[in-house]
């Protein structure tokens, strides 16, 4: 048997844990489980009891689906208010003839020196490059001879006080955390690839309330923003227009919409009742419209976003997050980002 690995993620509108075996380099999923989220708004605790029972419900699903008791995890964390900074060090070798791992260790050591953990707390430590001597841009530094060390790393820190109030759920829902990724991190090992670790991209996850945009240079995070719109905007514009209670105007979003109306059916029609009681006919067109409307201004943030944050050229554009997953939301990105985006 491998290792087993619990990974936990507390959403807006749901909480996610994933239980996988690792292999020697593949991973099987044991169990994977995702439950409403109560008392959790953009990754930030709101209400701590009801984020309690909300863990607690989850991590009882996946235990009885496992037979066994869950008690250590990975928090997935958004990196929301995060900071990233790239930052220096150097280090005198301290045998010449071979560079080992403690001395990467007192590089990175050097780099994470004057930063500010008082109210921040950090989260990764990721080299870019090493130069030993006058020999740049090294990826592995160890075995090589030289006399000095020199490093360029990427920090990214989280406020403690969000943070820790998600740990402490965590321990009062009976699970220790073993250790914290940005949820960012998992949206881009979900497409790793040789491709993608050789250029500069962007990540789009258009989550329940809000949008995180990723930049990614080589395989490691170095810019992030939150757009505050998400999926439960699409929710309210459909209740708005239509006088629907959310439970409603999420399913036709879900089940009858389409991403772009041009591609809808004026014919088909979908009967409900309104807030009122009356009953109504909705035409697939007429919400298609609504939802594309909001789905249009969700990507044209995102894109005015990307330009914000990096004036680099851009190789890949991926969408991710439930909103993607909607009838004809690949012609939509197209329309919006041409061949450089996908889902």
């Amino acid at each position: 048997m491998g290792n087993i690995y619990t990974g936990i993620e507390l959403g807006t509108d749901s909480i996610k844990v994933v239980v996988a075996e690792k292999d020697g380099q593949q991973f099987h999923v044991l169990a994977s489980v995702s439950s409403e989220s109560l008392g959790i708004k953009n990754g930030q605790i709101h209400d701590t009891k009801q984020a309690i029972a909300s863990v607690k419900k989850a991590l009882k699903q996946v235990n009885e689906m496992l037979g066994v008791k869950i008690t250590k995890v990975i928090a997935c964390v958004p990196p929301t208010d995060c900071k990233m900074d790239i930052v220096v060090g150097s280090v005198d070798v301290l045998d010449s003839e071979k560079i080992t791992g403690e001395d990467v260790s007192n590089v990175l050591s050097d780099a994470l020196k004057g930063q500010d953990f008082k109210e921040y707390e950090l989260i990764t430590a990721i080299p870019i490059s090493f130069k030993v001597d006058d020999n740049e841009n090294i990826k592995d530094p160890k075995g090589m001879n030289g006399e000095i060390l020199d490093t360029r790393v990427v920090v990214s820190t989280l406020p403690k006080e969000g943070l820790y109030r998600i740990l402490e759920v965590l321990k009062l829902s009976g699970v220790e955390t073993v250790d914290v990724a940005f949820t960012s991190t998992g949206d881009y090992f979900t497409i790793k690839s040789p491709k993608y670790d050789s250029v500069v991209g962007a990540i789009i996850n258009i989550g329940e309330s809000s949008t995180n945009v990723s930049i990614f240079n080589k395989g490691i995070q170095i810019k992030h923003s939150i757009i505050p719109i998400g999926s439960c905007n699409v929710d309210k514009d459909i209740s708005y227009i239509f006088k629907l209670n959310g439970k409603d105007s999420r399913k036709l979003k879900e089940t009858f919409a389409v991403s772009v109306s041009n591609y809808a059916d004026s014919n088909d029609i979908v009967e409900v009742r309104d807030n009122d009681g009356e009953k109504k006919e909705i035409t697939q067109l007429g919400v298609s419209k609504v939802v594309e409307a909001r789905l249009r201004e969700i990507l044209r943030f995102s894109k005015n976003e990307i330009k914000n944050l990096t004036n680099r050229e851009i190789r890949y554009i991926i969408i991710t997050g439930g909103l993607s997953e909607l009838a004809g939301f690949s012609y939509l990105i197209e329309e919006e980002f041409g061949s450089l985006a996908k889902v």
